[in-house]
């Protein structure tokens, strides 16, 4: 699972409304194939934009603050970023998986050791789900009774991230629903190995993609100005046919939306 986020996770001064975590999952054995159509895209955004392979597709600065793509007109720079979410909506063997948390109902002026842990609770359930879903074998494209998953996010926490999930699989409760009763149940994470492993998103078309995939979900929340006017607060609809739907039943793309 290659992870990426949008927003921040921070209350305090926070200019985000959202936290958005998305983790694009693939298949060892799809990775090759999935990695090949990901550079023809690149080759054909080249071929019609100028977009070089090497270029970095960092959705919120590709749109408000290009740097030196500014030399790529802001109408294509947007005509890359929809055609870069039809790409991935059309990977069958990709899987989304999406949490939003909103801060709005958590105080600005939070502190101390009463405050939110946005951060820990977005980590949280995307692991969990990352978890639950391999372990019931339901994400799409091959599957063996033994899968097991790696965590590849982009430089985040780096240092609490690692200690989450290393904590993860040896304490984690889980709230009772109503056939248990209430209280917790522990139930350690098993199916991911390894700590995570940090990526570069300049160095990874995966960690672009899921950078993108958050981009979008954050957008259809709190859309800037441009990407309203030019509807591209629509486009994480794009992304829908690889949603996995599992992962949430209480919403219609399967996305986990929690409140600090």
């Amino acid at each position: 699972m290659y992870v990426d986020e949008s927003g921040d996770s921070g209350l305090q001064g926070s200019p985000t409304q959202y936290f958005v975590l998305c983790g694009l999952v693939v298949h060892e054995l799809r990775w090759q194939s999935t990695l090949d159509r990901m550079v023809a895209f690149r080759r054909e955004m080249k071929d019609r934009f100028g977009l070089r392979l090497r270029d970095e597709l960092h959705a919120a600065h590709f749109i408000s603050r290009p740097g030196e793509l500014v030399r790529i007109p802001r109408n294509d720079r947007l005509t890359i970023v929809r055609h870069f979410a039809d790409c991935l909506g059309s990977m069958a063997d990709l899987n989304l998986l999406a949490v939003i948390v909103d801060k709005t109902t958590a105080s600005a002026a939070s502190g101390g050791a009463d405050a939110p842990d946005v951060f820990g609770r977005a980590w949280s359930a995307l692991l969990q789900r990352f978890e639950n879903t391999l372990a019931h074998r339901n994400f799409s494209g091959p599957a063996n009774p033994d899968d097991r998953g790696m965590l590849f996010p982009d430089h985040t926490d780096d240092l609490k991230l690692t200690s989450l999930l290393r904590r993860m699989r040896r304490y984690n409760p889980i709230p009772n629903d109503g056939r248990f009763g209430g209280g917790f149940r522990d139930l350690p994470v098993g199916h991911i190995i390894e700590d995570p492993h940090l990526k570069d998103s300049a160095t990874s078309y995966f960690i672009q993609a899921a950078d993108l995939a958050a981009y979008l979900v954050y957008q259809s929340l709190a859309p800037n100005a441009y990407m309203k006017r030019k509807t591209g607060h629509t486009y994480y609809r794009r992304l829908e046919p690889i949603c996995c739907k599992v992962a949430s039943r209480s919403d219609p793309m399967g996305f986990v939306r929690l409140r600090a």
